[in-house]
């Protein structure tokens, strides 16, 4: 990553390499910052074509209240349906509770 901002096509080759290893029938929810952009983007330009019917976009709990308000009305994980009471915040819980280990798994010397 060379510049700042979202880049869509990380998450669209993300999305299509996993589709590759799902049996045909599976549908996904999908939880992503700017999921809402990313979706509106698939419809617009037809990216992911053969997947979108078996994906439900939303966005992350966190992130939702930063969007507008029929943003959130619609891409909410509490008002759609099949998220259950998942935030989608589970890399930032995840990163909060080893970030104790970080200081020690720094590398410094002549090189860094």
């Amino acid at each position: 990553m060379t510049s700042a901002g979202e880049k869509q096509h990380y998450a669209l080759a993300l999305i299509k390499s996993l589709f590759s290893h799902l049996p045909d029938d599976f549908h996904i929810g999908l939880l992503y910052d700017i999921g809402c952009q990313l979706e509106q983007s698939c419809r617009k330009w037809g990216f992911l074509k053969p997947f979108l019917p078996r994906i439900s976009f939303a966005i992350s709990v966190f992130h939702a209240f930063g969007h507008q308000w029929p943003c959130q009305l619609i891409y909410h994980p509490r008002k759609r349906e099949g998220f259950g009471l998942t935030d989608g915040e589970g890399c930032e819980h995840f990163w909060s509770a080893i970030k104790a280990l970080i200081p020690t798994l720094c590398v410094s010397g002549v090189w860094t």
